[in-house]
């Protein structure tokens, strides 16, 4: 395969997402929106170039060092213009133009668009169009006939020249596919990928998450455990509850072991690491914090990577105190917390029969349980 450049285009506000920043600026399944296709083009061997286009350069941050980053115009196809201004590689090279907003593009269809090459000036992926198509005129509607019509994604392959050329005549173009017909340029239509669908409104996170990680199919279930030892003190905090007691737990936050548990579970079953990842007890902004802090920023990343909390359980083991008559609240206020049905927040407590740390009465421990849902 022939050495290509690509360039990406990544300005426009995105306001149909009702998203308060860009939509390539947003986090899919713990990446930027943007990121998934600059690391994508990166990591293809034959690439020469590869551009990013931007409304705002100060916006443009932590971008890998083989990338160059310019400033867009007021239109896409000046944007696109700014881009292929920003190549120095021949006019004979391919160059490949993506939309930030298509996360889901994949080196063999890089490839597939590349050799499209050798005998087409352009070439394009596109779907064809399965459902019924209407059109709307005066209160009336009439079919459209669908066959032959197609929906085109990007990214678009076409030789330097040809595209740099088709482009000097018009901003108006739908997309750059457009430029080279309205010049007579040879184009073709490659199979697309449903991957390729563009994101557009907020549902399209969702439907993308999907698609990228087929993970994102089944369930996660996750693990946590917590212990921490007493200390002097009347009263110790489980499950955001304080129960009073002769002694209170040792830790840097308030030392809620149920909770702790629980947000490792549920960072365990989104594979984002444990609690001391994103909470480090060194870290003394969260010197004697509300654990609810912890489990909640938990339950935020499992829904950034896709995922719903759907249940859990949480067990707490010590002689001292008694959990069962505080065990009702316990569960209120985690379903509160997390915004659960009640019947979808277990909580018990159990004993070692006095054997162990916790048998002796030094201190308590706790386990937990989460099921994490793909969103729907």
């Amino acid at each position: 395969m022939t050495g290509f450049a690509a360039i990406i285009v990544a300005g426009g506000r995105g306001a149909r997402t009702g998203l308060e920043s860009p939509k390539q600026w947003e986090i899919l399944l713990g990446r930027r929106v943007i990121d998934w296709s600059v690391d994508l083009f990166l990591s293809h061997p034959d690439l020469l170039e590869l551009v990013v286009v931007v409304d705002d350069l100060t916006a443009a941050t932590s971008f890998p060092s083989k990338t160059k980053v310019v400033c867009g115009g007021d239109s896409r196809t000046a944007s696109v213009r700014a881009g292929i201004a920003a190549l120095t590689t021949a006019d004979s090279t391919p160059v490949l133009i993506h939309d930030a907003a298509r996360p889901g593009v994949s080196l063999s269809m890089i490839d597939t668009l590349v050799s499209a090459l050798t005998e087409h000036d352009a070439a394009a992926p596109a779907l064809p169009v399965s459902d019924a198509l209407k059109s709307q005129a005066s209160g009336h509607l009439s079919t459209v006939p669908r066959e032959g019509l197609f929906r085109v994604q990007t990214p678009q392959a076409f030789r330097l020249s040809t595209i740099r050329a088709a482009l000097e005549t018009s901003d108006s173009y739908v997309d750059d596919l457009e430029a080279v017909e309205a010049a007579g340029a040879r184009t073709t239509l490659v199979p697309g990928d449903a991957r390729l669908h563009k994101i557009t409104y907020a549902e399209d996170f969702d439907l993308l998450a999907r698609l990228l990680s087929p993970a994102l199919s089944v369930p996660r279930v996750g693990k946590g455990f917590d212990v921490h030892a007493f200390e002097p003190g009347d009263h110790v905090t489980l499950c955001g509850v304080k129960i009073p007691h002769t002694a209170k737990l040792k830790g840097h936050s308030d030392a809620d072991a149920a909770w702790h548990a629980l947000t490792d579970a549920i960072l365990g079953a989104a594979a984002l690491g444990d609690i001391g990842d994103h909470f480090p007890p060194s870290d003394p902004q969260w010197r004697n914090a509300d654990s609810g802090i912890f489990l909640k920023h938990a339950q935020a990343l499992a829904e950034q990577a896709g995922f719903t909390l759907a249940n859990c359980d949480i067990t707490v083991v010590c002689e001292a105190p008694k959990v069962k008559p505080h065990r009702e609240t316990m569960r209120v206020r985690t379903a509160e917390l997390l915004g659960l049905p009640l019947d979808a927040v277990s909580v018990k407590a159990t004993t070692t029969e006095r054997l162990g740390f916790t048998g002796r009465q030094e201190g308590i421990a706790a386990e937990a349980v989460a099921v994490l849902a793909p969103k729907a």
